[in-house]
């Protein structure tokens, strides 16, 4: 039986064949047309998580502005999807600056991020006329300056500030601690003397702040005690420099459900949060309320992609565990090897058959800790068998490689019954294609 209608999008169904379907697509005809592995993302559920971002942040606090974070799997198809819903793009390289340019992503609607961004990257945003560069070092107040008053333009920034507050999540995806690379401390006063020398700089724009706390967060709780000490830290820099906050970003880190077990919670729930906290510093510090601009990336897209895989290799270790190979694994979702990521593993061809188990799902790379699931229930797996991954539609896409020259997978997207291919499987001469003899 089907139980994974809280991790799938929100499209998908068991149709009469016994198969899942998303988007009205047989998941196994895709992979008999596209090949596997194979990553599916859902336009639907693209869509209607824009819209739940919008109408909740929105609600809760009428000047916001949404700014998709496109770390999490850049793709045009996908940027046209969100600009088409009001959603702004938020990049952290020049790589990501291209996908917006290729489909005239409005620069308008454009931050970029970044702890050690190259002075080619700056000049290349700069001269596409983003919205606002988030600054992040100290060398790149003086490159920022000096490229905008090359470009005779006035560029708007915010700058980064690392609050010390621990978000309790994965060591390597916290950020807004002291030890971080990112951000300006305000502990160690670092960040004060950032927004000195901002100031001071005469083709900058000083326009707020903005903190990123880490992902993937569950609870409130970050986000409630971070808001408060760096609106403090704005009234101290408003006294002491004359900053005008006109813009605040919290980031975002919002939090997906990869297994049943674990869901987070309504974005309304961030929102509120976000915003009643905002709204009391502005209080609390005599300001009028600023842009308020939260950065999903996870969260936007992570639920809408699926990840498909075929069964081959089965080893049965008596007494100790059956190991289930798929076609894929570490090269196309590194997660669970360096986040100790989880997931849930269903059949797709065998929906409705009795699930055994557990088995660990394993990849084809030459790595013991190539696991994608450690404990999966399944029907007893076959070879041919297809496998989905749900909740695989952010970071596993873009922190993929071709460890062991294994040409990366096709995307494809669905919509009411029709699919359409928005990146085709990698060739072997695609990876040659950059070697010289």
């Amino acid at each position: 039986m089907f139980s994974g209608r809280d991790t799938f999008p929100v499209t998908t169904s068991v149709n009469l064949d016994g198969h899942i379907a998303i988007g009205g697509c047989d998941l196994k005809d895709l992979v008999s047309e596209y090949g596997s592995p194979l990553y599916v993302y859902d336009e639907t559920t693209i869509r209607e998580t824009a819209r739940d971002f919008v109408k909740s942040f929105r609600g809760a606090y009428k000047d916001s502005h949404i700014s998709y974070s496109s770390k999490a799997f850049a793709n045009p198809v996908l940027e046209k999807i969100l600009d088409e819903e009001g959603i702004g793009i938020d990049i952290v390289s020049g790589g990501e600056l291209a996908v917006a340019k290729m489909v005239e992503f409005p620069a308008s609607m454009m931050n970029f991020n970044g702890n050690n961004k190259s002075r080619q990257e700056l000049s290349e945003a700069v001269e596409y006329g983003l919205a606002r560069i988030t600054i992040d070092s100290f060398p790149e107040i003086d490159v920022l300056n000096e490229i905008a008053g090359e470009q005779g333009v006035t560029q708007p920034v915010l700058i980064r500030v690392s609050p010390s507050v621990d978000a309790q999540t994965h060591r390597l995806t916290t950020t807004g601690i002291l030890d971080s690379k990112f951000g300006f401390s305000i502990e160690t006063g670092h960040a004060e003397i950032a927004v000195q020398k901002v100031q001071e700089a005469k083709n900058l724009d000083l326009r707020g702040l903005h903190f990123h706390l880490g992902s993937p967060l569950f609870e409130l709780d970050p986000y409630t005690e971070a808001i408060p000490y760096v609106m403090q830290f704005a009234a101290d820099m408003r006294d002491k420099f004359g900053l005008d906050l006109r813009e605040f970003s919290p980031g975002g880190g919002f939090a997906i459900g990869y297994v049943g077990e674990k869901l987070p919670l309504p974005i309304s729930d961030y929102a509120n949060a976000i915003a009643d906290s905002v709204r009391a510093g502005c209080d609390a510090h005599g300001f009028d309320e600023p842009l308020l601009i939260v950065e999903p990336g996870r969260s936007m897209v992570g639920r809408s992609g699926v990840a498909i895989y075929t069964v081959g290799a089965i080893k049965e270790i008596p007494g100790v565990r059956t190991y289930v190979s798929v076609d894929g694994g570490m090269g196309d979702n590194i997660r669970p090897a360096i986040y100790d990521a989880e997931y849930e593993a269903h059949s797709v061809n065998r929906v409705n058959e009795e699930l055994d188990g557990p088995f660990r799902i394993a990849g084809k790379f030459c790595e013991s800790g190539d696991i994608l699931v450690k404990n999966a229930f399944l029907p007893t797996p076959e070879p041919g068998d297809l496998i989905a991954l749900p909740a695989s539609g952010a970071y596993n896409v873009p922190m993929a490689s071709n460890y062991n020259m294994v040409p990366r997978p096709a995307i494809v997207m669905v919509s009411d019954g029709e699919h359409r291919l928005i990146r085709r499987r990698e060739t072997y001469e695609d990876l040659l294609r950059t070697s010289i003899i």
